[in-house]
């Protein structure tokens, strides 16, 4: 008899606990609890990488070979900010693929394709640009010291170049990180 009475006990509580939660939920509405380190709500509603990495221009196999990943150097921004920083009108003379903003500017890890993608472009190489012909540019908005990438940048870049390399056979050598990276 005492087992039962316990197992009805712990039934109740645990009906209990889940009608507060479920309470507390309805009462939150659409508006999550605020963001730890990391928050599903945030990370589902970004567009999923495997979207982004289409484009207007006809994609084919061979015409990327390596991925370079490097830092804004700047606190804040996206694909618009960066691009009137460098004194740059459209948008689209910007020497990247894609931008990953950090929360200051755009959606934390929300991953911004930019006409260059669009158009399936190399970025320009020489003396003042680094990469190689076929090389897809990242630039993550932030820097090593005063603002390192966010988790959710993070995880997106990790989504983003497996999903890049899977789709162009880019070998994990053909990877460049920043010097800096941790």
């Amino acid at each position: 008899m005492t087992i039962q009475k316990r197992q009805a006990r712990i039934f109740v509580a645990l009906l209990a606990s889940m009608t507060t939660a479920a309470i507390i939920l309805m009462a939150l509405g659409n508006n999550p609890p605020s963001a730890g380190a990391f928050c599903l709500s945030d990370y589902y509603s970004l567009v999923p990488a495997e979207e982004l990495t289409a484009s207007r221009a006809a994609q084919f196999q061979d015409r990327w070979n390596g991925i370079e990943i490097y830092y804004s150097g700047t606190k804040a921004g996206n694909i618009e900010q960066l691009a009137s920083i460098n004194g740059l009108h459209p948008a689209s003379n910007i020497n990247f693929h894609f931008v990953i903003c950090n929360g200051l500017g755009g959606h934390d890890g929300q991953i911004q394709p930019t006409e260059k993608w669009q158009r399936q472009w190399s970025v320009i190489t020489g003396p003042d640009a680094s990469g190689a012909q076929g090389t897809i540019r990242i630039c993550l908005i932030g820097d090593d010291k005063t603002s390192p990438p966010t988790d959710l940048q993070l995880k997106r870049l990790a989504e983003l170049v497996q999903k890049l390399s899977r789709s162009f056979n880019i070998r994990q050598e053909q990877i460049c990180y920043p010097s800096e990276w941790r």
